[in-house]
Parts: C-alpha cells; sequence; structure tokens
C-alpha cells in the first residue's frame, strides 16, 4: 500500500469522525467528551483529539460542566454558533434575498435588491455580487468569518456544476453562478434550484426535521417542489425533479412560459390568479378589486386578491378556493406519484391560509385513492418568506457538518 494511499485513507478516516463529532455536538450538545465516545463508539483519545482541533479553530467551545458522577466533574461542548456565519441567495423574479445566519441557521441580517426588467445572465451575476458585498459590509465581519455562501435559483440547476441551466422567468440559460463567485469571494459556493432549497431548510430547520420522506411545494411566480426521499433531496436524471408547476391540467388552459398549455403554474401561481381575476372583472363580474386598485386593472396582483378576500369580497374568495382546487389536483398526482409523509407548502400563494387550503384539502379527500392517503400531512412553511434563502445557507450547513459513515480509530 503506497504511502499518499495511506494518508489519504487517514485523512479520510479523520475527515468523517470529525463530521461525526461536529454533528453529535450540534445535535445534542451541550455534551461531555465521554458521552461523544459512548454515543459514537469512537475512543476516547480520539474524540479529545478531534475535540482539540475544534476549540483550537473556534467551531466548538467549552461551557458549564456537568454534575461529577464520582470523579472529575465533565466540561460540556457546544457549537461556537455566532464565531462563523453563511450566506444564502434567494433569487426571485422581482428581487434578490440576502441573509446570514449563524452556525445553528438562525437569521442575523437580511438585505433585498430589485432586479431588472428582463435581466441578462451578465447582470444577474452582478446583481448577486452587489448584494453579497453589500450585507457583508452591513454585518461588518471580517470575510473569514463566512463560511461558503448558499444559492437558491428558480429552474433548472446542475447541482454538481453549479450552473442555472434555464431560468423560465428570465428566459436565461447557462448561467455560471458558482464558478463567477467562488471566483470572486474566495469561498465554498453550492447552487440549488428554490424549491429545493425550501424543502432542504424545511427539513433542517422547520416543519420537515421529524420526516425523512417529505415534499416542500413553493407556489409564487412560479410553482416547484424539492422531493425529499430518506432525508436526500432527489434530483432526477438531468435535475428536473419537482418541477411539478409544469405538470399539465388542463390540456386547453393558458399558454405557459415553457411553451405547454396548461401547467399547473398557469392556474395557479401568483400571475395565474391575477389574470384570472383580471379577466372575469373585463367580462362585468363586480368585485371590490376595482375600488382597490381605483380601476386601473393593471394593477391587480395575487396579494390585492387576498386583501380582498380578506375583506369579505366573494368573488375574490371564490377565485381563490378555485386556485386551491388546482393545486388540489397537482397535489393529488403527487401523492400519487410520489406518496411522502408530509407536504410543506411556502411562497407568496401560501399566504391565502385557508381560502387556498381548505379547499386544496377538499380536492385531495375527494381524489385520493386510499384512506391512508388521505392523511397525508399538509403543512405550512415554518421559516416562511425566508424559506429558500435560508434553504441556500442549510446547503453549506450540510457540506460543514455532513454526517458521512463514521471509521474507527
Amino acid at each position: 500500500m503506497s504511502t499518499k494511499y495511506t494518508r489519504g485513507s487517514f485523512q479520510l478516516m479523520k475527515s468523517i469522525n470529525r463530521s461525526v463529532i461536529l454533528n453529535m455536538i450540534r445535535s445534542k450538545g451541550p455534551i461531555s467528551r465521554a458521552d461523544i465516545a459512548k454515543q459514537t463508539n469512537l475512543t476516547p483519545p480520539t474524540v479529545s483529539n478531534i475535540v482539540k482541533e475544534l476549540l483550537d479553530s473556534q467551531f466548538v467551545v467549552e461551557t458549564t460542566q456537568g454534575s461529577s458522577q464520582g470523579g472529575r466533574k465533565p466540561t460540556y461542548l457546544e457549537i461556537n454558533a455566532n464565531q462563523f456565519f453563511i450566506m444564502g441567495i434567494d433569487v426571485g423574479r422581482y428581487h434578490i434575498k440576502f441573509v446570514i445566519t449563524n452556525l445553528y441557521g438562525e437569521l442575523v441580517e437580511q438585505l433585498m435588491l430589485d432586479i431588472q426588467a428582463q435581466p441578462e445572465a451578465n447582470d444577474l451575476i452582478e446583481k448577486m455580487k452587489e448584494g453579497i458585498y453589500q450585507i457583508m459590509q452591513k454585518g461588518g465581519r471580517n470575510k473569514d468569518k463566512y463560511l461558503g455562501i448558499g444559492v437558491a435559483m428558480h429552474g433548472i440547476v446542475d447541482v454538481n456544476t453549479g450552473v442555472s441551466l434555464f431560468a423560465p422567468s428570465f428566459q436565461t440559460h447557462n448561467i455560471p453562478i458558482q464558478e463567477e463567485l467562488a471566483k470572486e469571494f474566495s469561498m465554498m459556493v453550492h447552487v440549488e434550484n428554490d424549491a429545493k432549497a425550501m424543502t432542504l431548510g424545511e427539513w433542517w430547520l422547520g416543519n420537515g426535521n421529524d420526516e425523512d420522506n417529505i415534499v416542500g411545494i413553493n407556489v409564487g411566480h412560479g410553482i416547484g417542489a424539492g422531493i425529499m426521499i430518506r432525508g436526500e433531496l432527489f434530483q432526477g436524471a438531468n435535475f428536473i425533479a419537482g418541477e411539478i408547476g409544469h405538470m399539465t391540467i388542463d390540456l386547453s388552459g393558458p399558454k405557459c412560459s415553457c411553451g405547454n398549455y396548461g401547467c399547473l403554474q398557469t392556474l395557479a401561481a401568483g400571475p395565474a390568479i391575477a389574470q384570472r381575476a383580471i379577466k372575469e372583472l373585463k367580462a362585468g363580474n363586480t368585485s371590490m378589486i376595482t375600488d382597490i386598485v381605483q380601476g386601473d386593472l393593471e394593477r391587480v396582483n395575487g396579494e390585492i386578491v387576498f386583501e380582498a378576500a380578506t375583506r369579505g369580497d366573494e368573488f375574490s374568495q371564490e377565485l381563490l378556493k378555485q386556485t386551491g382546487r388546482y393545486l388540489g389536483i397537482g397535489l393529488t398526482n403527487l401523492i400519487h406519484t410520489i406518496n411522502p409523509n408530509r407536504i410543506i407548502i411556502g411562497g407568496g400563494v401560501s399566504h391565502a391560509g385557508e381560502f387556498i387550503l381548505d379547499s386544496l384539502q377538499e380536492t385531495i379527500q375527494a381524489r385520493i385513492i386510499t384512506d391512508a392517503a388521505k392523511e397525508t400531512e399538509i403543512v405550512p412553511s415554518q421559516l416562511g418568506d425566508n424559506a429558500s434563502a435560508i434553504g441556500a445557507c442549510v446547503l453549506i450547513l450540510q457540506n460543514f457538518f455532513h454526517g458521512g459513515k463514521q471509521v474507527s480509530q
């Protein structure tokens, strides 16, 4: 066996065990060295050596001593959460959201920048760089305090290369996000689809953290899903797994940005709600929406429809109920295909709450083929409007705390 191979194997073994210990401290801390050794089956010297390195690097700190069991009082360890930070970026249709979290994924800074109409690929890259510099300056932290940058991008993303293969809202292709940001900031960069990032964030920090088979649905300008199977995001052969917004619901429906007709997002995404409202108001239906926008129907959007619904406008309430029925058909198809334990709904449209969720649930109950599947949990996102941005941070946290197979030493 070559010296190079032996050294590489040792380093791999050490790296895996380091991750195991970090994960143990993150999930079970404060925890003693002795308890780490017992729960991981690593030898006490191995634990002590790795913990010393983690203390020296300031990723871990010692805290209050525990009670004695007949010998010296144990010293507990916990993650030094506010010593290092992660940047997360959520690229939406009209805005880019930037956040900073600590090592526990807790939000410490946020910033929003507008995106110009019809941006080119380079425009998006430059706007991301601008926002990163701004939020770093706002936080007043040295660059070496950041572990990396996570990016949640709508559309199709090659997660291996960090390239946005196709962003339908901008009609852009092959944006080298990871390469450009890594070159500019000299740090780790991971890029993921926004719905998948949202799902990962909910699994780590939100309403999915007690289930390994979940689906996260991001319903905003478009509709996308993140599918998690046994604790792993499912990408598919060509990274398009979860593009449920382009599931055909009505063959005679409106034309979608993808070129097909009757896609789910042409019926249930935010712009679809507004377009349906405008069409019906122009056809003579009456609604307080007209008063809210002072007769300028071009101002109608999903938020205004929701506002009118909360004020008792029956037209708007029925419009949102119809949206729920369309979503219910889409989720029924998803349940029949994936059969997850739980579906988490996030994105702007999810704010419509019971106006959409009640009819969505009714549709599922009427269409699902088994009683057990009818009990599939449908819950709102716990991370709310920051779900995709915080999920982008989790891309980096997951890398840092990655729990590989434990190797004895």
